[in-house]
């Protein structure tokens, strides 16, 4: 069923190659979703001090893992194009390149933290027990900074090849070892110590480490031509370049993107208080469930249409994109059509005590959000356009815009100058969506037409 070969990509119905490569992503998604409500329930079962603590570390971690993504995204995009122009030895490579320096920066960031996860975790809290534990936390996930490097990047290279059943597989291993690992690590089961929350991260990084492991031997069996090989393994400065000159602006995109974020709970606490904050969360939660298929479309539209940039194909390549894009939409409208009409029982899922202003708070949210659900797809689509073309510089600056010159300026001059509440921070957020998408869409049509897929193709074509 998930059986899509180089041939499908670049000669067959856009529609299916993207449907099917999308599919092991979005189960690979929702899996990773399950694994943090999963990771939440046992380490819930330490207390509410223990939660507040992970809750602080996940902060510090999701900046962390920032400079990584730009060799997750620089080893699919590369990876795809070298596959779309047929030249295997040089795609083969990519990923472990990739990999390796992934690793490097993985290590030195992780050295870092292991020294300094007690000065880090005080920048956050200043409740003794919060610090303490989140710095057990931090010390721990230090080890898995690297698994994650090592894991993640190899995936990224079977994505990028059109092999993301392997890509499942790979993740699927390191979310079960995690999963089955939790208890024993954080409670001390068996035979095991209870290692608390060092046992919550330890239990991350085994793994991710166990996930590596199994990448490294489905490539040394070789995959539809992604095999392991003495010339795959060695350096290659050419290669790690080209994949760090893509990649980067991801990670500014992420930056930039966790800092905004930042500033949107300054604003709702301060504006709506703890009520206002958990709608906010739980709204984002929701959020996250539905923009799993669209994500899981939008990495598999990058292959594409990198595969078919290196095919030297662009027109198919721009089809590909608005093919996506309408794929992601319609999806999204269907989904915030339901949550439009019955946000009271979606918010009793999450929190089923949820009552009083919080729940009207968190009512008011989900709604909001389902009016823009269609612009996070085209957004999620039209980007792996550019970035399947490696024009990630495109993905960033329009992130940059959506959040700093749109949602925090809404959301501030909202509540604050015209004194609409928590409510125009909402807005913010949906009224951002829908003009990044706007923006997006019109750059793409504008720059497709200029020929901007057509010199990718060139460029893709012309390396080695």
């Amino acid at each position: 069923m998930f059986d899509v070969t180089r041939d499908d990509i670049v000669g067959g119905s856009l529609s299916r190659a993207l449907v099917v490569l999308a599919a092991p992503l979005v189960a690979q998604n929702f899996a990773l979703v399950a694994q943090s409500v999963v990771d939440l329930f046992w380490v819930g079962r330490l207390g509410g001090t223990a939660v507040a603590a992970v809750g602080l570390a996940t902060v510090v971690v999701a900046l962390l893992t920032v400079p990584l993504q730009a060799f997750f995204t620089g080893s699919q995009v590369v990876t795809s194009q070298r596959v779309g122009a047929d030249e295997t030895t040089a795609a083969r490579r990519v990923p472990f390149t990739a990999a390796a320096c992934a690793v490097a920066v993985a290590a030195v960031l992780g050295a870092a933290l292991v020294v300094g996860a007690d000065a880090v975790a005080g920048l956050f809290t200043d409740d003794a027990a919060v610090r303490r534990l989140a710095a057990n936390y931090l010390t721990a996930y230090a080890f898995a900074l690297v698994a994650v490097a090592a894991s993640d990047t190899l995936e990224s290279g079977f994505t990028g090849w059109g092999d993301t059943t392997a890509a499942l597989y790979v993740n699927l291993v390191a979310i079960v070892v995690n999963v089955v690992l939790d208890p024993l690590l954080i409670l001390g089961w068996w035979v095991f110590p209870r290692l608390e929350l060092f046992g919550a991260a330890l239990a991350t990084a085994v793994g991710y480490a166990v996930g590596a492991a199994l990448a490294l031997a489905l490539a040394a069996r070789g995959r539809q031509g992604f095999e392991l090989t003495r010339a795959a393994l060695r350096p290659h400065l050419d290669t790690a370049r080209e994949v760090v000159d893509v990649g980067l602006p991801i990670a500014g995109q992420s930056s930039g993107r966790q800092v905004a974020r930042l500033g949107m709970i300054w604003i709702v606490s301060a504006v709506g208080g703890p009520a206002a904050l958990a709608a906010y969360h739980i709204g984002s939660q929701v959020a996250t469930v539905a923009f799993v298929p669209a994500q899981g479309l939008a990495q598999a539209a990058t292959s594409v249409v990198g595969q078919n940039l290196g095919a030297e194909q662009p027109s198919r390549a721009r089809r590909a994109t608005w093919v996506g894009a309408a794929i992601a939409a319609v999806g999204l409208t269907v989904f915030g059509a339901l949550q439009w009409v019955v946000p009271a029982p979606i918010a009793h899922v999450f929190v089923p005590d949820l009552s009083g202003q919080a729940l009207e708070y968190t009512v008011l949210y989900i709604q909001i959000l389902a009016y823009g659900y269609w612009a996070l797809g085209v957004i999620y689509a039209v980007e792996a356009g550019f970035n399947g073309a490696g024009n990630t510089d495109v993905s960033m600056y329009s992130t940059l815009a959506q959040y700093w010159a749109v949602r925090l300026p809404v959301a501030l001059v909202g509540a604050y100058v015209l004194d609409l509440g928590v409510a125009a921070v909402f807005w913010g957020v949906t009224l951002s969506n829908v003009a990044a998408a706007v923006w997006l869409a019109g750059y793409f049509y504008r720059s497709a037409d200029g020929g901007m897929l057509a010199r990718a193709a060139d460029e893709a074509a012309a390396s080695d």
